[in-house]
């Protein structure tokens, strides 16, 4: 039986990474139809860090439109 890799994080499928749903429905559009999400609840607290943080920490601000060189786009 092919293992189907998946990318939700929250899915009640979800074990170690595949998805273990008997069937799946995927549609182009929409993407898995098969999802059901989890009871557990994804905080931003469990993962590291904040990009807001780390962008700060190099020296870019909220406002700071520096790095943009309106010259390259005449």
């Amino acid at each position: 039986m092919p293992r189907i890799r998946c990318h939700y994080l929250d899915c009640v499928f979800l074990d170690e990474g595949f998805c273990t749903a008997g069937t799946i429905e995927l549609d182009p559009d929409e993407g898995c139809v098969t999802y059901k999400q989890s009871g557990a609840d994804l905080d931003d607290d469990d993962f590291e860090g904040g990009e807001e943080d780390d962008w700060e920490d190099l020296g870019f601000g909220e406002d700071d439109d520096s790095w943009l060189d309106e010259a390259e786009f005449d």
